[in-house]
Order: structure tokens, then C-alpha cells, then sequence
């Protein structure tokens, strides 16, 4: 049996950028492809914008936002590539550190 690497920090900063309800309230901001400012989003979230940027700085780390400058103003989206490589290397670590069970291990 291969021991699976520790997680790469990408990804470490992946799960912790999910770990944090009210950065999850946050993503769900951006279902549909949405781009939002600082200000929408600490709005929609009952947030300070300060609150907020924190947040979403956490979120770009996590690889799980992008943001572009619109004039004076900075959107953020989703960023569904970045995303879906980090589900990617999340699922080679669990499905190399806990394989899923076949079905001839079930008893059945």
C-alpha cells in the first residue's frame, strides 16, 4: 500500500476556504456566473467591508474566486476551473488514503 502525500497547499487552502460558513453564504453569491464587488457582497451578506474583503481574500486563495478590475471597482467570480482541479486532487488523496470498498467487502 502507497502512503499518500500530505495535501498540496492548494489544496490545504482549498478545504479552508470551505471550512467557514459564512465564506460558504459567500459562494453561493456567485451561483450563475455572478461578478460582485466588495460592497454587493457584504450587503447580501449582512457583512462590514472589511468583514468582506477579508473573506473573499481568503476565498481567491482557495483558488476558488478570481477577481478583474472593473474601472475603480473589483469583481469577483467563481472561478469553476480552479474548482474543479482542486475536487480533482482531493479525490486522488481520499481515494488513495481511504480506496472505496468493492463490492465483495459489503457481506453481500
Amino acid at each position: 500500500m502507497t502512503t499518500p502525500t500530505p495535501l498540496d497547499g492548494p489544496t490545504r487552502d482549498f478545504l479552508k476556504a470551505l471550512a467557514s460558513e459564512t465564506r460558504q453564504q459567500i459562494l453561493m453569491l456567485f451561483v450563475g456566473g455572478r461578478g460582485l464587488t466588495v460592497g454587493e457582497i457584504a450587503a447580501a451578506c449582512g457583512l462590514g467591508q472589511s468583514t468582506a474583503s477579508e473573506q473573499l481574500a481568503i476565498l481567491r486563495r482557495g483558488g476558488l474566486l478570481t477577481s478583474t478590475r472593473d474601472g475603480k471597482l473589483v469583481r469577483y467570480r467563481a472561478d469553476p476551473t480552479a474548482i474543479n482541479a482542486r475536487i480533482t486532487d482531493l479525490q486522488v488523496y481520499l481515494t488513495c488514503c481511504c480506496p472505496p470498498a468493492s463490492a465483495d467487502t459489503h457481506g453481500s
